[in-house]
């Protein structure tokens, strides 16, 4: 058997794959196919032969994958010279049952269903690419990898609310924490560039994309994270609030007779640096501050002022710290942000090199001086190679 494994992200109107060997981490091809179910799709192919860009209608998650088939033919490489060992599936929710990745049957299918109140824009979407796959790949091992897997090594008192018990134990009410294979990724490789075990090292890793999330990592498991019962809790992201006083909402509904689905709408969607700058993309935001605007300058300041308080909280949680991570969009392209969330924790151990920061190198790297107490490292995260890697684990079990 091979170590080639189709990872496939299906979204509510998108889906992307991925043909990677899950040992390597090389991706043979790649694609993305946008606006499903709407007037004029777009799919776009990169694999050996070049790249190819189709635009047309995509009725649906079976009419896209189908069409990432045919570019695997027509564009290469063509699927039936690859002896597959899988097809892996990001799935957002696992809830609390699934702590590790699993094979994909019946039962699982309806389990990751009752999550859906969980992640009702995520779930669905993960499910319809399940069963898709499933229709048209009926031979091969297929593995679910969750988003909250990692973060069910938490603690108790860590993955706790202090809310009441008919919460919890009815409804679920807990911390699930998300980016998990992306966390996972990260705290891996750095232990490498460390040239340690994972085992023995303690990071905090900083995923700072259009989402953002925070771990603590101990030796390899992950001990507390910022998101919480849904991905809005924790760091200030690009269209999402992060920590929030939970009297904001019934306020707003009291006072401004907004209904809870509005709140809900505008925390998630209109919020973050988009309800402080009015531009959630941070290169965006990063433009307008620079030309002098007091929004995005505000921005800027609560973004970092959060992550140092997260740095702070998780330094406490571990006690010891090898390692601080950045990884993701801004995490690996943004030396400002870098330099700007840690400075003042010298006391901690924790100092970035001006120059080491600012390198334009897009490979995992340390940015700290040599004789820094904690490392300070950008990491490359690669959440697809984990989605691989892990299937594979699952298959050869």
């Amino acid at each position: 058997m091979s170590d080639h494994v189709l990872v496939i992200n299906a979204g509510s109107s998108s889906l992307k794959y991925s043909l990677i060997d899950g040992r390597s981490g090389k991706a043979t091809a790649s694609g993305l196919i946008e606006r499903i179910g709407e007037d004029e799709g777009r799919h776009i192919h990169h694999g050996p032969d070049g790249d190819s860009e189709v635009t047309r209608a995509i009725a649906d998650h079976e009419d896209a994958l189908r069409g990432a088939l045919d570019a695997f033919e027509s564009h290469g490489p063509s699927l039936d010279g690859i002896d597959l060992a899988a097809v892996g599936h990001r799935v957002v929710h696992g809830g609390s049952r699934f702590g590790a990745p699993a094979l994909i049957d019946d039962e699982l299918v309806a389990a990751v269903t009752d999550l859906v109140p969980l992640a009702p824009l995520h779930n669905p979407a993960n499910l319809e690419g399940i069963a898709v796959a499933r229709r048209l790949f009926p031979d091969l091992p297929q593995v679910a990898v969750f988003d909250t897997a990692f973060h069910q090594a938490l603690p108790e008192h860590a993955y706790t609310y202090a809310v009441p018990l008919a919460w919890r134990d009815d409804h679920g009410v807990r911390r699930y924490g998300f980016h998990g294979t992306s966390h996972a990724f990260v705290s891996q490789e750095a232990a490498r560039l460390l040239g340690r075990d994972a085992a023995d090292v303690n990071v905090i890793v900083l995923h700072l994309g259009n989402g953002c999330s925070a771990s603590a990592v101990q030796g390899g498991r992950s001990v507390e994270t910022s998101m919480g019962l849904t991905p809005l809790e924790g760091l200030v992201m690009g269209t999402r609030s992060g920590d929030l006083d939970p009297a904001v909402p019934a306020y707003l509904t009291r006072e401004l007779g907004f209904t809870t689905t509005e709140v809900d709408r505008q925390l998630n969607s209109a919020s973050g640096l988009k309800g402080l700058a009015g531009a959630n993309d941070f290169r965006e935001v990063s433009r307008l501050r620079a030309d002098g605007d007091p929004g995005a300058r505000l921005a800027f300041d609560v973004y970092c002022h959060r992550l140092r308080k997260y740095v702070g909280a998780y330094y406490a949680v571990l006690g010891t710290v090898d390692a601080v991570v950045f990884t993701a969009g801004v995490g690996e392209h943004s030396a400002e942000v870098r330099a700007t969330a840690l400075s003042g924790l010298e006391r901690l151990g924790i100092t970035v090199d001006a120059e080491r920061n600012q390198s334009a190198s897009t490979d995992a790297r340390f940015i700290s001086p040599d004789d820094s107490q904690v490392a300070v490292l950008v990491v490359p995260t690669n959440e697809e190679w984990q989605i691989a890697r892990e299937a594979l684990d699952v298959v050869n079990a």
